[in-house]
C-alpha cells in the first residue's frame, strides 16, 4: 500500500512538474523548449493549443503524432507581429492596413506561401497556401518572438474531439508536451478562430465562421473586399 501511495505522489508530482502559469515569468522557458524541438501547450484568444517550432520537420511531426492526425489535414502557424507575417506569407496583394486591422485576434488568414516564404518545406506538404495567425494573447506572441521563428499551432485535443478551453480539457494528454501552460478558463467558448481565405486579391471566403465573423466581414467589407462565392 506504501508503494502505491508512493507511486501516486509521484505521477501527480510528475504532472505538476509539466504545468506552468502563462506568464512572461516562464517565457524563457517555453522559448528554449520550441528551439530544442519540443512541443507544448499553450493558451490563446480562443482555444488552447499545441505549439512548436514550424520549421522543425520533427517537432511538426510530432504535433500530428500527438493528435493522431492525418499529415495531409494542414497546420496554421502563429507569428508575435503583424509585421512578421511577410516572412511566411505573400501579403503584397492585400489592402494597406487589413492585416493589422483583422490581428492581433481571433481570426486565422489563410495567404499564398510564395517562393520567398521560410517555412520548412514539408510543412503542409503540397499546399501552396498557409493559415496564419496573431492572438489577442501576450504569452504565446512573447514566445513566437522570442523563438524568433513562427510557431506550429494546432488545437490542444486528440483529431475529432472536443476543444480545449481549459487545461483540464486535455489532461489525457500532458505528458506528450515539455510543458502545458495555464492561462486558466478561455472565455471565448469553443467556436475557435475565424478563418479566411485572402489568398485571392480582393477576394475573401470564409471558411470557418469562428468567433468573429460578424466583425470579420465588416473590416473585410470596409476594405472594399468582395466575397467569393462557392461554386458547385
Amino acid at each position: 500500500m506504501a508503494l502505491d501511495v508512493e507511486r501516486c505522489e509521484v505521477g501527480v508530482e510528475s504532472k505538476l512538474g509539466l504545468v506552468h502559469s502563462a506568464t512572461e515569468f516562464y517565457a524563457d522557458e517555453a522559448i528554449a523548449a520550441l528551439k530544442a524541438g519540443k512541443v507544448i501547450a499553450v493558451p490563446t484568444d480562443t482555444l488552447y493549443g499545441f505549439a512548436c517550432d514550424a520549421c522543425s520537420a520533427e517537432a511538426v511531426d510530432r504535433i500530428y503524432e500527438i493528435k493522431g492526425r492525418k499529415h495531409t489535414s494542414p497546420l496554421a502557424i502563429c507569428v508575435g507581429d503583424v509585421p512578421d507575417i511577410k516572412r511566411f506569407a505573400v501579403t503584397g496583394h492585400l489592402p494597406h492596413g487589413l492585416l493589422d486591422s483583422l490581428l492581433p485576434g481571433p481570426v486565422t488568414v489563410i495567404l499564398g506561401r510564395g517562393e520567398s516564404s521560410i517555412l520548412e518545406t514539408s510543412l503542409n506538404l503540397g499546399l501552396g497556401s498557409i493559415g496564419v495567425r496573431v492572438p489577442d494573447c501576450d504569452f504565446i506572441r512573447i514566445i513566437a518572438r522570442g523563438a524568433e521563428s513562427a510557431l506550429a499551432l494546432t488545437s490542444a485535443n486528440l483529431s475529432g474531439q472536443p476543444s480545449s478551453v481549459s487545461i483540464k480539457d486535455f489532461e489525457n494528454l500532458w505528458e506528450h508536451c515539455a510543458y502545458v501552460y495555464d492561462g486558466g478558463v478561455l472565455p471565448a467558448g469553443r467556436a475557435g478562430s475565424t478563418v479566411v481565405d485572402l489568398t485571392k486579391p480582393g477576394r475573401y471566403r470564409i471558411l470557418r465562421p469562428g468567433s468573429a465573423k460578424e466583425e470579420t466581414v465588416a473590416i473585410l467589407q470596409k476594405y472594399s473586399l468582395l466575397e467569393e462565392t462557392w461554386s458547385g
